[in-house]
């Protein structure tokens, strides 16, 4: 089949190295590359990102090049992550496509990550079509790092109503099962015990001005609820495993959707998106499913495989900003924290 357009996507933001073909706006291949060698250090050590990213790169894209069934003389345009994420991550993946941009003769596209997360919402698969949010919408990303309100007017007109000031949803699910002693990454774990207990632990939420966040200070108090039931009880964390895995998860998703129907209010948008890792989230998926029949919400929730990072969303976003014209021209370094 020929294709008008066919967009190589990189992504290297974290700790996986992705690839994926994207052809006139339809995924054809999305290759990931974990990387289990951070489990046993509790998070991401960036210098074996790096590295790993290094030894994972070429034979990721050689993958997505042949699942997707196209050579490199296809390739029409690489899109590739510029931030915001791990510099080391970044500089691998964005220095590996502007080396075999420069080989083929073909435009680089600078992507936004957190920008890229939202745009996957518009990924076409090849076997059927995908029913796609209609601008604008807001989208609620919330990630390891981020947890932010988008206004989305247009591909590439986003706004943020309103982000967090301190600590980030993902890191304090990750943070809480750290402190319960559950592997890394500790948010699915979370997830997966507070569908097995009860919200029976009283934990604070933060009341911050506006459509801001804040997690800092249920993190703190998760950590003396933890601290005070040890010393009562040495079992404390195994005898209530459950219900502290409930009460922390209801906590985080009270807040989120707090701000996210007040988000609805002010701005009249009852066409609601959800992007990011923790979008993976089975509870913050059912609540939303809840409040948006209760306030006749049109919610899009991403499927798994485009909720933590992966290259199709980047391969999305080049694409529609190689329809626009806005090509790089020529590498840009990356941005650790580079805003959306």
């Amino acid at each position: 089949m020929a294709y008008q357009t066919v967009i190589l996507g990189i992504e290297s933001s974290c700790d996986d190295t992705s690839a994926a073909v994207i052809a006139d706006g339809v995924k054809l291949s999305n290759i990931t590359a974990s990387q289990a060698v951070h489990e046993q250090y509790g998070g991401v050590v960036p210098e074996l990102a790096s590295r790993a990213h290094q030894k994972h790169i070429l034979p990721v894209i050689d993958i997505a090049l042949k699942d997707a069934g196209i050579t490199l003389s296809d390739i029409t345009a690489i899109g590739y992550t510029r931030g915001p994420g791990l510099m080391g991550s970044l500089l691998v993946g964005g220095s590996f496509a502007n080396g075999l941009g420069l080989g083929l003769g073909i435009p680089l596209i600078e992507v936004n990550h957190m920008q890229a997360h939202v745009q996957a919402h518009f990924i076409q698969e090849k076997d059927a079509t995908q029913e796609v949010p209609t601008f604008p919408f807001l989208c609620l990303t919330v990630s390891g790092g981020h947890t932010q309100i988008l206004k989305v007017s247009s591909h590439d007109s986003f706004e943020v109503l309103g982000e967090t000031q301190d600590d980030a949803a993902g890191e304090a699910f990750d943070k809480a099962a750290k402190l319960m002693g559950l592997p890394y990454p500790g948010g699915p774990h979370i997830d997966r015990l507070a569908n097995e207990g009860n919200p029976s632990f009283d934990l604070p939420t933060s009341n911050m001005p506006g459509l801001t966040f804040s997690f800092s200070g249920l993190k703190t108090a998760f950590l003396y609820l933890i601290q005070d039931g040890l010393k009562e009880n040495p079992n404390f964390i195994e005898d209530n495993k459950a219900d502290l895995a409930a009460s922390v998860q209801a906590a985080i998703l009270k807040m989120l959707l707090a701000k996210l129907k007040r988000a609805s209010k002010e701005t009249g948008i009852k066409s609601i998106a959800i992007a990011g890792g923790v979008s993976a989230n089975k509870g913050l998926r059912s609540a939303l499913q809840e409040t948006a029949q209760k306030f006749n919400w049109k919610l899009f929730i991403p499927s798994f495989e485009y909720c933590t990072d992966n290259a199709a969303m980047i391969g999305i976003s080049a694409f529609y900003k190689y329809q626009s014209g806005d090509f790089t021209g020529e590498y840009i370094p990356p941005s650790a924290r580079l805003k959306v």
